[in-house]
């Protein structure tokens, strides 16, 4: 099999992982779905790297043995420290940074 056979293959597996997250979850009750959002997001995520990156032989292989794949990755994500939330911050920073600049740049104008 080759490389992009393993990775397809990888890739399909956790695609139907989540789908059966995704049915599950829209059984759920209003609170609850909220309760799982980050979750379903964080696993598009990892599906969305999945599909714009690829792995090796041996790094397919080694995930494709597990029944749920798509949930341990999920899980190593989730105990990984990560500067999200700098990059949030950051953001606003950097909003609240143009929205004065525009206004500087309005009353210079008058």
């Amino acid at each position: 099999m080759t490389n992009e056979e393993l990775n397809t293959q990888l890739y399909q597996k956790m695609f139907y992982e989540q789908e059966q997250f995704r049915e599950w979850l829209l059984g759920q009750p209003p609170e609850e779905i909220l309760n799982h959002c980050y979750t379903y997001t964080v696993r598009e995520d990892i599906l969305l790297a999945l599909e714009t990156n690829d792995l090796s032989d041996r790094q397919c292989q080694a995930l494709l043995k597990s029944h749920t794949p798509l949930e341990d990755v999920f899980r190593e994500f989730e105990h990984r420290e990560s500067d999200y939330m700098e990059n949030v911050f950051d953001a606003m920073c950097s909003r609240a940074d143009e929205v004065i600049r525009r206004e500087k740049h309005k009353e210079a104008a008058r």
